[in-house]
């Protein structure tokens, strides 16, 4: 057989189409005849080979497609239009929260057009603000991106991981508060771990070091727990916590304000943990178990004289806080300070001697003042119907920062006095267009089951429901994540252009507590995918669009969705954006966190499961002669979350079935992962394709 790069430079093995006058040569992929058994089942993976991402044949492969894919985005006449209306846009101002350190206070900002966000620190509220760390020195290209960090009680350290190229693999760095200088602690092959500081040191979860070459594809297996000491070497680290029994397991690290208690979280998935707590004042003492894993979620909040105030769906779908007492942790002695109701209690903290705890009402958020031992004392007043994040601070913080938005109104930063149970404006960004000619409504559809699904759509005022608008409908619809209203400038083209942004709270979300989460997992997946199809449905027969007018997008379990919903009615869709997408459900769990997906997914490995996977998996789903949507499959070379692999094979094989004039194409990022972290010239980049894409694919025109 020749090599792949002489098959695709070969005219005669080429399939084309015309769409618009723009010609699309597909390059042919090369199948094998790799076949696996599941349970008594032959299934067909012609495509395995583009699993090895170090390969030349995959490289090669890569550079063609992406060759082919920007001929045809290129030649689009209002890209560079886009672009640049995506540039002024994007150049805003944009804030974290701030959180304070003793007498610091830290926050990040963008001044519009920074690739990475610069964390910034001052003393008080009226200190002049200095650079803390500026990661876009760190690269040339604006790829290395600040993940967590974590100032030492005495103020006098900072510690920081810095994620490179997307990559979910971190290095932790020590640098002086004070002067800014550098230290020469390196900690390396860190992953899913925060930095909790306990005097001149503090703990971070890592795993050995992977074998050349497979860095961002090998299954992450013995996750372990270390103690750093600042000033020496990573050789010289403590290992806190390991268990070799279990390699498929993870384990997380922090220390309460006090320094009192190491509280240590086990989970095997996504969801669900078992609690264990360490009193580091008692010596040699050791972990005690305080809840067993994995059938409910345990998030300690705070130590309240010696008792852990523990956030949990134990006993509530919705959530609550109980409180714990290490030494007498069996379950007959918990105590609940906040009882479950009907909104889902999302997060809490303790501020200023209270407790702060935020609702998530018909996926909006609201936050209440609590007496540190339950009593409601106020609801805290926001701007109106919108996303809640924070409230930061400690016990002995008399203020607490948070972050609201909404669909039409960007991240703006609010001080609030717990005393005084009054908030202010810390930063607002500066517009250069206006967001008040856009209306946000909520509404519930009814699903392929009956149920009832809430749907945000956003659009102009004065819109006509002629069943004609372009209608942008996202969605996710698992691992107990919530979609709640959030501002992007990405999002304000299409608005702008009159197009309908429509987002459903799917099925396998947390927008209603753990039911309403388990209701989208496993054998029920496929509620998710009737939600998705029954809001398309809804916008049609409500008038706002028909399906030449209709684009379906999400992202990672998203990009399943997508996957999943355009196989099963190609039909009801005209373009498809499938982005980092998890799309052969039956080799999925054995790359890098994969495994941990089981928990919503299930597995190939069990027969029962498989007979139910196979049906949704939207790589074994795709067939020969069928039209589908024009379809932009979006991923990165350094995704190491959903490696490539997934988009690869699907983009691979919708090419060879897809009959017709729609394109389907596969854009591959380099120097980039899933998402998180990608700098901000890429994410123009990204999106100016993905406008022009379904702006063309519609007819319409920029």
């Amino acid at each position: 057989m020749n090599k792949l790069k002489n098959l695709l430079i070969a005219a005669a093995f080429v399939s084309s189409l015309s769409i618009n006058a723009q010609t699309v040569n597909y390059p042919v992929t090369k199948k094998t005849d790799v076949v696996n058994d599941y349970h008594g089942v032959k299934v067909a993976d012609p495509y395995r080979w583009l699993e090895d991402d170090n390969s030349a044949e995959t490289k090669d492969w890569v550079k063609a497609e992406n060759k082919v894919t920007r001929q045809y985005l290129d030649a689009i006449p209002f890209r560079n239009k886009i672009r640049e209306r995506l540039e002024k846009i994007w150049n805003f101002p944009k804030y974290g929260t701030p959180h304070q350190e003793g007498k610091y206070i830290i926050f990040s900002k963008n001044d519009g057009m920074q690739n990475q966000s610069i964390l910034y620190i001052q003393e008080g509220l009226t200190g002049t603000p200095r650079v803390l760390l500026d990661p876009n020195k760190i690269s040339n290209n604006g790829t290395a991106a600040l993940g967590e960090y974590a100032v030492s009680n005495d103020g006098k350290y900072f510690a920081y991981s810095v994620a490179k190229a997307g990559s979910d693999w971190n290095d932790i760095y020590v640098m002086e508060v004070e002067t800014g200088k550098l230290l020469t602690d390196q900690i390396k092959w860190v992953k899913f771990s925060g930095i909790s500081w306990h005097g001149d040191g503090f703990y971070y979860s890592a795993y050995d070091a992977p074998k050349k070459g497979e860095e961002l594809s090998k299954k992450n297996e013995f996750h372990k727990i270390y103690f750093h000491k600042v000033g020496t070497s990573q050789d010289k680290d403590q290992l806190i916590y390991k268990n070799d029994n279990f390699p498929l397991r993870n384990y997380g690290a922090t220390v309460t304000n006090d320094e009192q208690y190491l509280i240590m979280s086990e989970t095997a998935g996504t969801s669900g943990n078992a609690l264990y707590v360490k009193n580091l004042k008692k010596e040699n003492a050791d972990f005690i178990k305080v809840a067993e894993g994995f059938d409910f979620d345990y998030g300690v909040v705070e130590n309240i004289k010696g008792k852990l105030l523990v956030h949990t769906n134990d006993g509530a779908s919705r959530y609550r806080l109980i409180l714990i007492d290490p030494e007498k942790p069996a379950r007959e002695n918990w105590t609940t300070v906040i009882n479950e109701e009907k909104n889902v209690l999302q997060s809490a903290v303790v501020v200023g001697g209270h407790i702060i705890a935020t609702y998530m009402k018909d996926v909006s958020n609201k936050s209440v003042l609590f007496s540190i031992d339950g009593k409601m004392l106020h609801e805290i007043a926001t701007p109106g119907i919108g996303t809640i994040s924070g409230f930061t601070g400690k016990p002995e913080d008399k203020f607490s920062f948070y972050s609201f938005a909404s669909f039409t109104m960007p991240t703006t930063i609010f001080r609030y006095d717990v005393a005084k149970n009054s908030s202010a404006i810390f930063s607002q960004p500066k517009l250069d267009f206006s967001t008040t000619n856009f209306e946000t409504r909520q509404v519930f559809y009814t699903s392929k089951d009956g149920t009832k699904v809430p749907m945000f759509i956003v659009h102009k005022k004065g819109l006509k429901l002629d069943g004609k608008n372009p209608v942008y409908l996202y969605g996710y619809g698992g691992f107990n994540i919530s979609l709640t209203p959030a501002f992007s400038a990405a999002r304000m083209i299409w608005l702008e252009k009159g197009g309908v942004l429509a987002i459903p709270n799917l099925r396998g979300g947390g927008e209603y507590g753990e039911e309403w989460h388990k209701a989208g997992t496993l054998l029920q997946k496929q509620n998710v995918f009737d939600d998705f199809i029954s809001a398309a449905e809804y916008l049609i027969k409500q008038n706002y669009t028909n399906s030449s007018k209709l684009v379906i997008a999400g992202g990672s379990n998203g990009g399943l969705l997508v996957g999943a919903c355009m196989t099963q009615r190609p039909d009801l869709f005209k373009v498809a954006l499938p982005a980092v997408g998890v799309m052969d459900m039956l080799r999925f769990h054995k790359f890098t966190i994969g495994w941990a997906w089981t928990g919503d997914y299930g597995s190939s490995d069990d027969a029962e499961q498989f007979k139910y996977i196979l049906k949704y998996s939207p790589l074994h789903n795709l067939k020969a002669g069928v039209h589908y949507p024009a379809t932009l499959v979006t991923t990165a070379d350094h995704d190491d979350r959903v490696v490539p692999a997934h988009s690869f094979k699907f983009a691979a094989t919708l090419q060879e079935k897809h009959v017709g004039e729609n394109p389907v194409l596969i854009r591959i990022e380099t120097e980039a992962g899933h998402g998180a972290g990608k700098p901000t010239s890429k994410q123009i980049d990204e999106w100016s394709d993905v406008w022009s894409f379904t702006f063309k694919n519609l007819g319409l025109n920029y």
